[in-house]
């Protein structure tokens, strides 16, 4: 990070119980700066832990070979089939997959689009007749385990008659394993695209959509099947992604969801995971003394809840990109982000959203903060009272 990145990876990372710190840290650090020259230290170092793991890899292939495939591109021909990988989370399959898949379809009406992950991913798309789905789940574990997906991969993707679109998913560790011919394969490179703008990644995804298939202002969507009437709620979401650092420290959660109660406005509120999450939104429920309905079901589920609503209001997590994409006002309070450019990137876009940016993340101030931006997402007068 302070620009003098080491010639080989540390081989203590490749070790098995160091899955956490290679992913999580170095793979996630480098990822997280949207740092073009950055992606190069990433190319160079992660193909040697590929090399390790896979005796028939040479490390400096993989290296050339992403370096051509990185490049932008107009699609030629007319495929029969399109493939597009997912991201594997699920704020990163709406902001920047469903976009490729909105240009996808649009330049290619008979074509068969196919959604390629897991299974709740594909829930947010399933309603959508035109997409289909290829279930490839990715294991989050040591190295071996994260490049399980890759045969099974390549496998699926079979023919001359297919295209395969990779949003920098993590099926393909950010496109450094070849799954197919390059010449059907494109890459939208989303750490290193657009770096001279503060572009969000739905806008950046908008633009390499239009390089790539010709097609102009594509743009988020989930297509989750049934009609979704204003129930006249608000959504709230309270998780933060395994990241502590996005969270605001107590008792700013509880008096968030006072502030929410004042509205009158019924709050439905998504529980996570199970775990800590889970216990933190059930402690600042009972601690603000509001009502509220608290949500453990699908994500999807949670998904309608939120097109439903009149507003939703949460960390910065996929809960954001699905209001957003909806259309539903939303206030999103963003911290924990290590660099601007990251903020920049992931920060929700679209009509009546607020995005409280922390940089110092005070409970009070930031509290104040959030009362200003639900008057700023155009609810009506009186809704919210300060």
């Amino acid at each position: 990070m302070a620009g003098t990145p080491p010639q080989r990876l540390p081989r203590t990372l490749l070790a098995e119980p160091c899955g956490k710190a290679l992913f999580g840290v170095l793979v996630e650090g480098l990822a997280d700066r949207f740092e073009p020259a950055l992606c190069d230290v990433y190319a160079r170092l992660f193909s040697q832990a590929v090399e390790y793991a896979v005796e028939t890899v040479d490390a400096a292939s993989l290296v050339a070979r992403y370096n051509r495939v990185r490049k932008v591109r107009p699609v030629m021909g007319k495929p029969r089939r399109i493939f597009v990988l997912s991201r594997v989370t699920l704020g990163a399959d709406v902001a920047v997959t469903s976009v490729l898949m909105a240009a996808a379809k649009r330049r290619f009406p008979h074509a068969e689009i196919v959604f390629v992950g897991p299974q709740k991913n594909y829930e947010l798309f399933g309603a959508e007749g035109h997409i289909h789905h290829a279930p490839l789940p990715y294991t989050r574990g040591g190295l071996r385990d994260r490049l399980a997906a890759w045969q099974p991969l390549r496998d699926l993707i079979e023919g001359d008659d297919c295209l395969v679109v990779d949003p920098d998913s993590r099926l393909t560790q950010l496109g450094l394993l070849p799954v197919c011919a390059e010449e059907r394969y494109h890459l939208f490179e989303s750490r290193a695209y657009g770096a001279d703008t503060s572009d969000s990644l739905p806008q950046l995804a908008a633009k390499w959509a239009r390089e790539t298939f010709g097609v102009a202002d594509a743009k988020p969507f989930i297509a989750l099947g049934g009609t979704h009437t204003d129930g006249g709620h608000i959504a709230i979401s309270l998780g933060v992604g395994e990241n502590p650092a996005k969270r605001i420290a107590d008792p700013f959660e509880e008096k968030l969801l006072g502030v929410l109660a004042e509205s009158g406005a019924p709050l439905c509120i998504d529980e996570g995971a199970g775990g800590e999450e889970s216990e933190r939104v059930r402690a600042a429920v009972e601690r603000a003394g509001v009502n509220a309905v608290l949500w453990s079901g699908s994500f999807a589920g949670f998904a309608r809840i939120i097109a439903a609503s009149k507003l939703y209001v949460g960390y910065d997590s996929a809960g954001q990109h699905i209001a957003a994409a909806c259309g539903v006002p939303l206030v999103s309070i963003f911290g924990g982000f290590p660099v601007p450019r990251m903020f920049d990137r992931w920060r929700p876009v679209g009509a009546n959203v607020q995005v409280v940016r922390v940089e110092k993340a005070d409970a009070e101030e930031t509290l104040e903060r959030v009362r200003e931006a639900l008057v700023g997402t155009g609810l009506p007068a009186g809704t919210m009272r300060a």
